[in-house]
This record gives C-alpha cells, sequence and structure tokens, in this order.
C-alpha cells in the first residue's frame, strides 16, 4: 500500500509545523509524528523566543553580535543576518496564529534576559514558551484541508527517487506503508537520547539526520553539543528536567557544594555568561571541589513573582520534593542542544535536490559552536519559512508523477539484541561530555563503529528498537568520528 504527496514532513515540531503553514494551501502535504502530537523538543522549550521586534531601545547588530559571541564566531554570518534580521516578521505572524507572551502592565511585550544576552530580547508565555507556540501552530495547521497528519507513526527509512522521495512507515496499528513525494522535510529534532541524561524528550534519536546520513546528504558539526548548566539533578531519571536560563536571567545565583557562589572565578559575565562557559566552570569546579554537588539559587527574590514567572518551574520542583523560593535547588550539566546536523544552504535545503532540513536537525550555522539561549525556536520559524518559499518557487519544476523505492520486508528476520541503546549511552556520556576525553572517544568510536557494522549487515527486523538503535549508534559514529579527524 501507498500514498502520494507534494510534500512529506517528517516532525511535528515547531519547525515542521511552520513549514506546513507555510506551503502553498494547493500542495498536498502529510506530516509524519513520531509518536504522541504534544511529544516534542519545542514543547519543552522553556525561556523564549529571542528577537528584535518593537524594541526602542535594542537592534538586530545588537543580537547578531551576541549570537556570534555565543557561537565563538564559528557561525555563518549570512545565516545568522538573516535570523536576526527576519525575527520581527516571524514572531509578528506566530502572534496573529495566536500565541499569547506575556505583557507588562501597560500592554507592551515583557522581555526578559538570559545568558548570553545584552538586552532584554526574550519574549514569553511565562515559562512554558515552547509549549504555547507549538500548540497554537498545531491547532492551526489542523484547520488546513491540504495538511495530513499521521500521528504515532515511525518513519523507518528514507530513499531518493527520481521524483523525489520514498519513506518507510511502521503504522500505529503495527502495520508498514510506503508514502511517496516530490519534496520531503526532515524536521525530527535532536539527539538528546545518544546521552544519558538530557533534557530532551523521548523522542529525540537523531533519526532525520541518521536519514539523511544513509541518503548521502552532508552532516556538518554533529560534535557541537550544548549541555545545558542547569538540568534539574535527581541523580536517577534519564530525562532531566530543566530549570531554564531565564531563572538565571532573573538573578538566579550557581552555587558549589559549599553554598558558595563560584562564577567570578571564571568568567566575568558570571552566572550570566553563555552556556558553554558556565558548563565548563561547573566542571571545572567539580574536579576542584571533588564533588558533584551544586545548586541554583534564587531564595532571595520575591516568593509571589517567582511563582507567577517560573510557574511550570515551580510545580515540578515541589513535586521534587524543593521550594524554588526558600531554597537552592540541585542541578548539574546534561546534554541539551545539538548545533550541528544536517548541513543546508539559506533556503533550509541539503545537499541533496528537494530534500529540505530545519530545526534542530539541520545545521544552518547560526549557532556556531554554542546556541544562544532562545535562539532555537527562532531558527526553527525562520528556515522552516525559507523552506516553504523554496518548495513553492519550484512546484512547477518536478514531475507529474511518483517513482516509489522498495524497502526490505520483515519476514524471518530476528529481532535487535537488547542494550544497543544503553552502551552507546554509556561512551557518549564518558567520552563526549562537556570536557571532551580524548582517549576515551578514540576507544568509543572502535566500538560504536563495530556495533554500527552489526546493525546494518545483521538483516535485523525492522521495528522501533532497530530504527532508534541505530539512529543512536549512527549519531555517535558521526559524532565521535568527526572529533577524531
Amino acid at each position: 500500500m501507498s500514498r502520494n504527496y507534494d510534500v512529506i514532513i517528517a516532525g511535528c515540531g515547531a519547525a515542521g509545523l511552520y513549514a506546513a503553514i507555510n506551503l502553498p494551501s494547493d500542495l498536498k502535504v502529510l506530516i509524519l509524528c513520531k509518536r504522541d502530537l504534544n511529544l516534542c523538543n519545542s514543547s519543552l522549550a522553556q525561556g523564549g523566543i529571542a528577537g528584535v521586534y518593537n524594541s526602542p531601545d535594542d537592534n538586530i547588530q545588537y543580537h547578531q553580535n551576541d549570537t556570534l559571541i555565543a557561537g565563538s564566531f564559528k557561525n555563518n554570518v549570512e545565516a545568522v543576518h538573516t535570523l536576526v534580521s527576519e525575527a520581527a516578521q516571524d514572531i509578528e505572524r506566530i502572534i496573529e496564529l495566536g500565541v499569547d507572551f506575556d505583557k507588562n502592565p501597560d500592554g507592551t511585550y515583557h522581555r526578559t534576559l538570559e545568558g548570553g544576552h545584552g538586552h532584554h530580547r526574550i519574549f514569553h508565555h511565562a515559562d512554558s514558551t515552547g509549549a504555547e507556540i507549538a500548540g497554537k501552530l498545531l491547532e492551526y495547521v489542523k484547520t488546513l484541508k491540504n495538511v495530513e497528519i499521521m500521528e504515532n507513526t515511525l518513519m523507518c527509512a528514507a530513499k531518493q527517487t527520481s521524483t523525489g522521495y520514498s519513506a518507510f512507515l511502521k503504522l500505529e496499528d503495527d502495520t508498514y506503508e510506503t508514502v511517496n513525494s516530490h519534496f520531503m522535510i526532515l524536521a525530527t529534532g535532536g539527539i538528546g537520547r545518544v546521552y544519558k541524561f538530557t533534557t530532551n524528550s523521548a523522542i529525540a534519536t537523531g533519526d532525520g539526520i541518521a536519514f539523511a546520513y544513509e541518503m548521502g546528504a552532508k552532516i556538518k558539526n554533529l560534535s557541537y553539543v550544548q549541555f545545558h548548566p542547569t538540568a534539574f539533578n535527581n541523580r536517577t531519571t534519564r530525562e532531566c528536567f530543566l530549570i531554564s536560563e531565564a531563572v538565571r536571567g532573573e538573578g538566579a545565583y550557581l552555587l558549589n557544594c559549599n553554598k558558595e557562589r563560584f562564577m567570578h572565578n571564571y568568567d566575568e559575565r558570571l552566572e550570566l555568561a553563555p552556556r558553554d562557559v558556565v558548563s565548563h566552570a561547573i566542571i571545572l569546579e567539580s574536579r576542584k571541589t571533588n564533588s558533584t554537588d551544586f545548586y541554583l539559587d534564587i531564595s532571595y527574590k520575591d516568593s509571589e513573582f517567582l511563582k507567577k514567572r517560573f510557574p511550570m518551574i515551580y510545580r515540578n520542583l515541589l513535586e521534587q520534593g524543593y521550594d524554588l523560593t526558600k531554597e537552592p535547588v540541585p542541578i548539574y550539566p546534561c546534554q541539551h542542544y545539538l548545533m550541528g546536523g544536517i548541513d543546508v544552504d539559506g533556503n533550509s535545503e541539503t545537499s541533496l535536490h528537494n530534500l529540505y532540513a530545519c530545526g534542530e536537525c539541520s545545521h544552518t550555522g547560526v549557532h556556531g559552536s554554542n546556541r544562544l539561549a532562545s535562539n532555537s525556536l527562532l531558527e526553527a520559524l525562520v528556515f522552516s519559512r525559507h523552506a516553504a518559499n523554496s518548495i513553492a518557487s519550484r512546484v512547477n519544476e518536478v514531475s507529474a508523477d511518483f517513482e516509489e523505492a522498495e524497502f526490505t520486508e520483515n519476514a524471518g528476520h530476528e529481532r535487535v539484541p537488547k542494550g544497543i541503546r544503553t552502551e552507546t549511552r554509556n561512551i557518549m556520556q564518558e567520552s563526549h561530555f562537556v570536557i571532551p576525553d580524548v582517549d576515551k572517544i578514540k576507544d568509543g568510536y572502535k566500538r560504536v563503529g563495530e556495533i554500527r557494522e552489526m546493525l546494518l549487515n545483521g538483516g535485523y527486523f525492522v521495528d522501533a528498537d532497530y530504527v532508534l538503535a541505530k539512529s543512536i549508534v549512527t549519531m555517535a559514529y558521526i559524532i565521535l568520528g568527526e572529533v577524531i579527524q
């Protein structure tokens, strides 16, 4: 069984949804959602969306400079300029679509400050901005008659054809189906589950990047992994609850095991230094004190202000036994974001014709080696719109026909062995954490290479266990290989 579409979008986060919104209404569009519609990294974004919009004290050059500094000037300057100069139009557009940003008593939008920013330019919806944006985009997409959404549908493989792309899908009822398209947009999010501890959702296994890599698309700077310095540290949960950068933006202190501030020993920007600087400082302080006990403390601020400003964080921490308004909260760095990914041009097109990538799975170059806080949602919007516009300009150039690729059948195949994902996560956690261990990277690269070879040539049954294991191992293989080279 197969179906044909003009555009297949893999991923239903901010990038995938906004791409669908910006595509021409006469195109037949399919959005593939790996799990339920609300499970994506976009929905987990707490802090906000950065942008210069009706900002008398700010300008796009300031935003550009802050982005370049945070990225250690390894950014693509042209892409950064596109990001900051087009922020206003996409912020205005999502407001039109119903996104509700917090306002001041006088009716103007409240802008907060986060690490690495020199101005208050972060639009937010309390401390759950990502959920607000993704939710409103999804509501609108559901009204579009040309868009079909397939929920709980796992894309198992993708191939380029003479007329576009084919995707092999595992449906909710455990049946399989092939879908074809002239254009494909990969918006599959990050790679958090490649690590033992992450702030990412369960779906962040790097599938889209793995598919692009297998099809021959260029992958760039996958080793640029960001570790957020202030994830809640209960030492047991793989998915670590993020304590937003905005908490430090409102004045929170970082404390070591002796409950002493220490950032002044590492950076003049103190707690508001960029994320990579703060994470490095925590690891160095950990070595100095021989302890992994660190805390975030904002209890000196007015309790009612904190409850109103950070309602979700406050509630979640209470459930863990901590009152943000009364005591320091345990934190420690963990994997948070990917700056590299599928390399794309200014229109979000990959090195393969009519294959696009948007959001965290893409490498636009805007982030350099370290993403500036709250630039991720902005990147998802700006560059998915570029992808949609590029596709719109090419619709008349594609064939009216659809070629269907062949995919391996599962009959008689063995299931993938257990423990592959756990072993790979342990390798990544030990070798390529905040401060990489070169010797462990070499050993880890050899081992994940062996595992990947086994997965590719073992003839295993193509189910979720196999697809996710292959994606995670492929991500580790590319990252560690990139570091060695």
